[in-house]
């Protein structure tokens, strides 16, 4: 996926910008994103190691050829099929296959189950949750004291899962499949901070652990670890597929949102709903104006606004219908110097991106202020 795409300019999240970490399935959610009329901007927090060249994986399964375990996990289909292509790949599918049809063999979840039967197998077991803590719960009723446990890993982190098998006297082997490891060109995910660091980012998405880690580590390599934890509890919405993958960001004391339903597209939803929520709605000249990301809605009429445009629009809507001064307004521009004349070329070119001047009034010798409908004027006066 290109580092920036445009979005059609309708969806609810139409004026919004966001953030893709992944690597794996980032075009996938980036045009889940697209549809809904977000702009995307894509940094990949990290790299899969190819399996046909995962040393790591290698090693492994020869292990379990060599010597056969007495439980095997299978925790995602993607994982699976892969760990059974890159064995045929080395010549090691049969073996692998023929080890495999020999032990207990247990599935997460469905999708699972159905990559272990394409490939010739039989699962022993399958949890109705799609929950490794109830694939825990029976093999500790079952009693692992003295036996060898294959978990099949997918780059995500089972919190307490290997540790629990062991402490029960349980002989842990990881499979890793698709390690992660951090990106080769640090420039996208470099800038997706850049953006996120200066609210240009509404939302940044997560859909693995290992992203979050990588970027929280890349931000403290930069001395910017601080001020990325600020801005996202404050300015930034963190949203993740799930409980797991924001594990790194709420150990930092990040709150996440997530959907019921750990998958891209209820990701996707979850952003639909949250963003548009967040949005400041005002009364003003007539005119109802919802101040998004990137742009203004005007009685619900998509006005995209220039990046200095949004910046002064920001400092009105904190106090709809004062006035606020220039030299105010001059501070919230990036790079203005001292200059006030560039107020007034950037709420000109404001104005003309509103399409309605009237929203904005000039007060002569003061400043500016939002037309705030009378009605609500006392409302926001008193705040």
């Amino acid at each position: 996926m290109d580092q920036e795409q445009q979005r059609p300019e309708r969806g609810p999240l139409a004026g919004f910008t966001v953030g893709v970490t992944a690597a794996r399935r980032a075009d996938e959610l980036g045009a889940l994103l697209q549809r809904r009329g977000a702009v995307v901007v894509h940094g990949p927090a990290l790299r899969i190691v190819p399996l046909a060249d995962d040393g790591e994986l290698l090693a492994a399964t020869k292990e379990i050829i060599d010597r056969a375990p007495d439980v095997v996990v299978a925790t995602t289909a993607i994982g699976f099929r892969g760990w059974v292509e890159a064995a045929d790949g080395w010549g090691f599918g049969e073996p692998l296959l023929g080890r495999l049809r020999g032990v207990e063999l247990l599935a997460r979840g469905p999708k699972v189950k159905g990559a272990i039967r394409a490939a010739g197998l039989t699962e022993e077991w399958s949890p109705g949750s799609e929950s490794m803590a109830e694939v825990l719960d029976r093999l500790l009723e079952e009693g692992v004291e003295g036996r060898r446990v294959a978990v099949q890993l997918h780059g995500e982190p089972l919190p307490g899962f290997v540790e629990a098998l062991r402490a029960a006297g349980a002989e842990v082997l990881p499979v890793p499949v698709y390690r992660w490891m951090p990106p080769e060109d640090i420039g996208p995910v470099d800038r997706l901070l850049d953006a996120a660091l200066t609210r240009g980012l509404d939302a940044l998405t997560f859909t693995s652990a290992p992203a979050a880690a990588s970027l929280l580590s890349r931000a403290e390599e930069r001395g910017l670890l601080g001020e990325l934890l600020d801005v996202l509890r404050h300015a930034v919405l963190p949203a993740c597929v799930g409980p797991v993958t924001a594990l790194p960001l709420e150990a930092r004391g990040v709150a996440t949102v997530q959907p019921e339903r750990f998958r891209l597209g209820p990701l996707v939803q979850v952003l639909c709903q949250e963003l548009p929520g967040r949005a400041r709605a005002l009364p003003i000249a007539g005119h109802r104006v919802e101040i998004r990301g990137h742009a203004v809605l005007v009685d619900g009429e998509l006005k995209p606004v220039p990046p200095a445009g949004m910046s002064l629009l920001r400092v009105l809507s904190r106090r709809p219908g004062w006035v606020v001064a220039r030299a105010e307004l001059l501070r919230a521009l990036p790079g203005a110097g001292r200059d006030e004349h560039a107020v007034e070329t950037a709420m000109a070119r404001l104005r003309t991106a509103l399409g309605t001047p009237k929203l904005i009034q000039t007060v002569v010798k003061r400043g500016y202020r939002l037309a705030l409908d009378p009605a609500t004027d006392a409302k926001y006066a008193d705040g």
